[in-house]
């Protein structure tokens, strides 16, 4: 035995390698902050987008009346325009012969635009009750709008019917409007129209509360008296009949702009216009029959006699006409941030979209590839006349790397000890303090050698390892691993094959009994049982797992050994030995059982430590995608698979997550959830021919719709915190996982 002096004494100065780590930490902190600034920012603009696109525009009534009995009959029965000046209700008709052409749901960007080419070529202007949602991600149309002369009001932002809605809801909707009429043109304006209204007729005991409200806090509500009904597209010529006034009344006539398709809006608009002009009405807006009135008096009346109509007289009506103010101050600057906000919602979700669309595809197109050539790599190498050549029967070396394995150790070794092939026992003590080595020494096992060295590193007590092997062909696994007795038998045979230069086994969780365990062993299962078939069958095997692999001596020395230049030694290597021409296998028989991490702190250690160390060794070995000739292969296929298949798609696999529930909540909570079902469904029947495969119990399969749900969420937080780390270029050094030995007595080694 081999028994170098520990140091001892005075402190050592940190290494280069601790050094950067150091240096690493320090920089990761901030742009971990970054990273979570830049996710709240996604998420703030995927609710805005979903809030925006939460309601219809459709002009439908959504409800009947609740009686009116609170209401006044001079509402009920007055004009359409409705004021709350000096706190009473004043209605305002239309003059006879006058026509305020009014427009709902818009702006729309193909219909509105052509709507305002009409009133432009007529030189008649139109009042549009605009949906604050549609302003803030139009603007330019409602800037245009207003340019040419015509009027605005308020649709509410989301198109609600406030009539059920809270005073806080109504505020809230009429302030988010205003903001994006400032935000679009500089403006705010005092008209309203409820969305689902219609005649003042119409007005009942829900709704009369929120007029008062609203006209309280100086807004004008606006009704009609014709209604074109054009949104239940009846054809061009019953909209020109339908929004015809009768007896040459005057009248507040209702189009849409937006909402649905508007064609034949469009197309009976000219006709329209050109009709009611040859029966000598005119056109204004709704502060234009305002204006009237206030000059005229009410239906023609003396300016100090009483209306014939019994409404209030015009003189309760000056200063009315002004329906469009400049915005000032906060509002103005806090609509521009709106009208930002939503242009940058706009861009982003539909470019998520898009992306999702990638990454769905990537993903369904990943599992249709490794079920078929998983299934071609089993039904290849369970033919009768498969064979890796004449049988391996001479002695190899294991070699087990320990660090403060004193719960494992013991158990390990005895599972070693039972080997049906005659081997050679190498724990290598990587400066353990919990008495590691002393233990392994203490149980008297034949063939067994305890190779002390100070704290170095994994890589480092491997290479030793490898040094001090006495035979050809080397076994490595970790300190906490048990292997069956056939292990090393079955994951030797693939050297029968001169070409094989290196065989990766099957790891199996053994504590799998919790659910953090039964989510590894799932998880194992399908990497091992679909992922590692497939790369076998391609000949582009990326790693030979750190728990069971085996290689020739010689070609692990002909490429350096084991590396410490990245965290991921075993990735590092398999890619070397394929740059060296050497082939890689999987050997599906020889399993190991390892012992997962307990909890998720150490399950973020570990997994933070294989996707960091497998992009390092990937950036390492970027040269390969140049290589020429058999030695080229894993840079033409294998690299490219595993940056799609294992840091790409991943790294963007969360967006299926999150427009699940942006659907859910702001589209069709049946079709997003059907939809998830339907991949979660693609993803068990993969799962369900991985278990058969490795004959495994189908029971733990129960466990993965949770897994879905919180396992895989996990796993994306750490493959963005490993992607922030590989940006900062630092490094770590060999992480220890506490264990508990649990894997040893289920395996039944004591």
């Amino acid at each position: 035995m081999t028994h170098p002096t520990p140091s001892r004494g005075r402190r050592r100065a940190p290494t280069r390698m601790e050094r950067a780590a150091g240096r690493a930490a320090a920089l990761q902190k901030p742009r971990v902050v970054l990273a979570l600034l830049l996710l709240l920012a996604l998420t703030c603009v995927l609710l805005l987008d979903g809030y925006l696109r939460a309601e219809v525009g459709g002009d439908q009534r959504v409800r009947t009346g609740a009686g009116s009995g609170d209401v006044p009959d001079k509402v009920l029965d007055g004009g359409p325009i409705l004021t709350f000046r000096g706190g009473r209700a004043t209605s305002v008709s239309v003059p006879a012969k006058t026509i305020a052409l009014t427009f709902d749901d818009g702006p729309d960007p193909t219909w509105t635009p052509k709507v305002l080419e009409i009133l432009r070529k007529y030189d008649i202007p139109g009042t549009f009750f605009l949906v604050g949602s549609m302003v803030s991600r139009h603007p330019g149309i409602v800037r245009t709008m207003v340019d040419q002369g015509n009027e605005v009001g308020i649709h509410t932002f989301t198109h609600i019917d406030l009539s059920y809605q809270s005073d806080a809801r109504v505020k809230r909707e009429m302030e988010q409007t205003q903001l994006a009429l400032a935000g679009a043109a500089g403006i705010t304006t005092t008209l309203f129209r409820a969305p689902y209204s219609s005649e003042t007729d119409a007005i009942d005991n829900y709704s009369w509360p929120v007029y008062k409200k609203l006209g309280a806090d100086g807004y004008t509500s606006v009704f009609v008296d014709t209604d074109s009904d054009d949104w239940k597209r009846p054809g061009v010529s019953k909209i020109i009949k339908w929004a015809t006034p009768k007896d040459g009344k005057g009248a507040a006539v209702l189009f849409h702009d937006a909402g649905g398709e508007r064609s034949q809006t469009v197309a009976a608009l000219p006709r329209y216009i050109e009709k009611m002009r040859a029966k000598g009405y005119t056109f204004t807006t709704v502060s234009g029959v305002m204006g009237q009135r206030n000059a005229t008096g009410a239906a023609g009346a003396p300016r100090d006699g009483t209306p014939a109509d019994g409404t209030a007289g015009a003189s309760d009506l000056s200063g009315l006409q002004a329906a469009h103010h400049t915005a000032t101050g906060t509002t103005r600057y806090e609509g521009r941030a709106l009208i930002a906000a939503v242009a940058v919602a706009e861009w982003t979700v539909p470019a998520l979209s898009a992306l999702l669309i990638v990454v769905g595809v990537a993903v369904m197109g990943r599992f249709a590839m490794m079920l078929a050539l998983a299934r071609r790599h089993h039904r290849q190498r369970n033919r009768r006349r498969f064979g890796w050549g004449p049988p391996v029967t001479r002695p190899v070396s294991v070699i087990v790397p320990a660090y403060n394995e004193k719960e494992c150790i013991a158990g390990t070794l005895r599972s070693l000890a039972r080997s049906t092939h005659p081997i050679e026992i190498i724990v290598v003590d990587d400066g353990s303090t919990d008495g590691t080595a002393e233990i392994a020494e203490s149980l008297g096992l034949p063939n067994v050698r305890v190779v002390r060295q100070r704290n170095a590193g994994k890589p480092a007590a491997l290479n030793n390892g490898v040094r001090h092997a006495s035979h050809d062909i080397v076994v490595m696994m970790d300190g906490d691993t048990v292997f069956e007795p056939d292990t090393v038998r079955q994951l030797v045979q693939p050297f029968a094959d001169p070409e094989v230069g290196a065989v990766a086994g099957n790891a199996k969780v053994g504590n799998r009994d919790t659910v953090i365990g039964a989510w590894q062993h799932i998880e194992y299962v399908m990497g091992f049982n679909l992922d590692r078939r497939m790369y076998d069958l391609l000949r582009c095997m990326p790693t030979i797992p750190g728990a069971i692999g085996a290689f020739r001596r010689e070609a692990v020395l002909g490429v350096g050994g084991m590396s410490d230049d990245t965290l991921a030694e075993d990735t590092d290597i398999t890619i070397a030995l394929h740059r060296a021409g050497r082939r890689v296998v999987y050997q599906e028989h020889a399993r190991a059982w390892t012992e997962a991490p307990g909890s998720l702190g150490q399950l973020w250690s570990q997994r933070y430590r294989w996707s960091y160390g497998t992009m390092q060794a990937l950036w390492k070995h970027r040269k390969s995608l140049t290589d020429r000739g058999p030695s080229g292969r894993f840079g033409r296929v294998g690299m490219p698979l595993v940056v799609l298949f294992q840091i790409v798609t991943p790294l963007f696999a969360p967006l299926i997550d999150v427009f699940t529930v942006y659907s859910m909540v702001f589209i069709d909570l049946r079709a997003a959830l059907l939809a998830w079902l339907a991949v979660l469904g693609v993803q068990l029947l993969c799962a369900a021919y991985a278990f058969r495969l490795d004959r495994e119990k189908y029971r733990y399969l129960l466990m993965m719709p949770l897994q879905q749900l919180a396992y895989r969420q996990l796993m994306y937080l750490v493959l963005i915190h490993s992607s922030i780390t590989a940006l900062t270029g630092g490094r770590l050094r060999w992480q220890k996982l506490k264990r508990t030995g649990e894997v040893g007595t289920a395996a039944g080694v004591g």
